[in-house]
């Protein structure tokens, strides 16, 4: 059987290394609530950033060769990738992905950097369930509560939806939030592999790639009646997915569930911490899941400072 990538990888130490990759941009296009969003170079730059940025699960793809090479195709099936989004990148820009493993762990540290040293992301890597806390656990137990809410007024920690039917196709387009198909992201994606067409890859089906799991979990948001106040720009803060029981498949048929894990809040955000879980339809067993931090930016909302007036009158 073949491995899963050709991704040339270098041994620094205990350290594994892929290659430098510029990522490609697709979601200019992309809108919500009826306005662009933060990977809009002219929406990004009215927020202070230097332009549209790259998705931050389009990083998880470089990870994908080093879990593969450490773990095998165990990572593709039950693998996990907990991350903490640290700086922006952008279209042209070059990162490399780390991951540096104690001998005989289930679980690794993980990161990327730019040229210039900046750090993109930091988390990290694992297998199975009886691997350690992983990075976005131990964060979760660290976070202080969302104090005088305000686009997250409306939120309670616990909320959950109904189950949504969800399916992604070769050639599907995943609507407004991604404008693109599995298909157009193959033909960029920065760790091409044959096993996410089928061929060769253990399970003689077509898997979806650790990055457009994101995509297939996410691209159903506005359907789930978790609404925010708006319209604001968000964008993702960290995010964590794993896969328990084994890869999920194209064209295939799954149901997930939503739940509101956790509130956060800095400076210049509110943030919601979303868990989905996956189900095969009519399932009760848990399949794979999703953490992921919707940051919200404060000054993206115009009536914040009014509606946080009305709300806390005495502070």
């Amino acid at each position: 059987m073949t491995r899963a990538f050709d991704t040339e990888l270098e041994a620094i130490g205990q350290v594994l290394a892929g290659p430098w990759r510029a990522p490609r941009q697709m979601l200019h296009h992309q809108s919500y609530d009826d306005h662009a969003s933060i990977h809009d170079d002219a929406t990004a730059q009215m927020l202070g950033f230097r332009g549209g940025t790259i998705e931050g699960p389009t990083h998880f793809s470089q990870f994908a060769p080093l879990g593969e090479a450490v773990w095998g195709e165990r990572f593709l099936a039950e693998g996990c990738i907990s991350a903490h989004y640290r700086n922006a990148s952008f279209a042209g820009e070059e990162v490399r992905a780390f991951l540096e493993r104690e001998p005989g762990e289930d679980h690794a540290t993980i990161w990327m950097t730019k040229r210039d040293g900046t750090e993109v992301l930091r988390g990290t890597a694992s297998v199975g369930l009886s691997a350690p806390p992983t990075a976005l656990d131990l964060r979760l137990n660290e976070l202080p509560p969302l104090d005088q809410a305000v686009i997250l007024a409306d939120l309670t920690v616990g909320q959950r939806t109904k189950r949504i039917p969800i399916r992604m196709d070769m050639n599907q387009h995943m609507g407004a939030l991604y404008p693109f198909s599995l298909d157009d992201k193959l033909k960029v994606i920065t760790e091409p592999s044959s096993w996410y067409t089928g061929a060769g890859n253990p399970w003689g089906r077509a898997i979806i790639p650790f990055e457009m799991i994101s995509v297939l979990l996410q691209h159903i948001a506005r359907q789930d009646g978790v609404r925010v106040r708006g319209p604001a720009v968000g964008l993702f803060a960290d995010q964590e997915i794993s896969l328990i029981k084994g890869p999920l498949f194209v064209g295939e048929d799954y149901e997930v569930e939503r739940e509101v894990v956790a509130l956060s809040g800095s400076r210049r955000t509110e943030s919601y911490w979303m868990r989905t879980r996956v189900y095969r339809p009519g399932g009760s067993e848990v399949i794979a899941t999703m953490l992921l931090n919707h940051a919200t930016l404060k000054d993206s909302y115009a009536p914040y400072a009014v509606e946080k007036a009305a709300l806390y009158p005495m502070g």
